[in-house]
């Protein structure tokens, strides 16, 4: 019953992307993270104990900064802007039909990412070793997604037409979407010794999922407009070849040739 409330409210604020088609999976995406966050220390107020608090906490936190992150980037950057329009269909000639399967898609992908806290609150399970790791990869990814997008935020005050390669991005060109997948693993990891019917096993990975996914593709679509704008830069081609994209110390460069990684 109470994943249905969380879809509710979940569904209720996913709607803004009628009015604004990229928003389906931006600021509705780190709101209703939020929200669903809220929504389990409410509704759970009596059953909680400190794993589950710390969890849910931290589902709000990760969910407003990048909510409210994304929405000052879309207001005060112009060069944010354009790229969207360029890399995001603005969805004026979709169906709506399509419109509505995308705000459903979105509002179940959301809450089954967020599961795993909901199955840990559910069970009464005081506390254990992967609740401790989980929550421990959570925080790595929040962080590393807060310093990634700082770090970009300020060079690009600076030099809004040069690539950055400064600080975590030394370490790979990606490094928000890197602290997402973390950020999401630590969840799904959380959840593991709870998982008890078909059900939360499937749910719960067919969020995590999906994300990985997502961030995958991301990160081609990112790579496919740096080429683009960057491409004839000796110092750009010597950086995409001698830092991974997405995943430290792992050889992969490109994942432009993936054409199933659409995003």
């Amino acid at each position: 019953m109470q994943l249905l409330i969380l879809l509710f409210i979940t569904l209720c604020i996913v709607s803004i992307g009628f009015k604004k088609f990229v928003w389906f999976i931006s600021l509705a995406y780190g709101f209703s993270i939020a929200a669903i966050g809220c929504s389990l220390l409410i509704l759970n107020y009596h059953d909680l104990n400190i794993i589950t608090t710390l969890l849910s906490l931290l589902l709000v936190c990760h969910g407003l900064r990048l909510g409210l992150f994304l929405l000052i980037r879309e207001r005060k950057s112009k060069t944010y802007s354009k790229s969207m329009k360029d890399d995001i269909k603005d969805g004026k000639n979709m169906p709506l039909v399509s419109k509505i399967i995308l705000w459903l898609v979105c509002s179940i992908l959301y809450v089954a990412e967020t599961s795993p806290v909901y199955f840990r609150i559910i069970s009464h399970n005081p506390g254990d070793i992967c609740a401790g790791i989980g929550f421990m990869i959570m925080t790595c990814g929040f962080i590393l997604e807060f310093v990634s997008d700082y770090t970009k935020s300020q060079f690009k005050k600076k030099n809004p037409y040069i690539f950055c390669s400064k600080g975590v991005f030394k370490i790979v060109r990606c490094p928000n979407y890197l602290g997402e997948m973390l950020m999401w693993t630590g969840v799904f990891i959380s959840g593991i010794p709870v998982y008890h019917t078909l059900f939360e096993w499937t749910f719960a990975l067919f969020g995590y999922i999906c994300i990985i996914y997502i961030m995958f593709s991301g990160a081609r679509r990112l790579e496919l407009r740096q080429n683009r704008i960057y491409g004839n830069h000796p110092d750009y081609q010597t950086y995409i070849r001698h830092t991974p994209i997405l995943i430290p110390f792992v050889p992969l460069y490109s994942v432009t040739k993936y054409k199933w990684l659409v995003g």
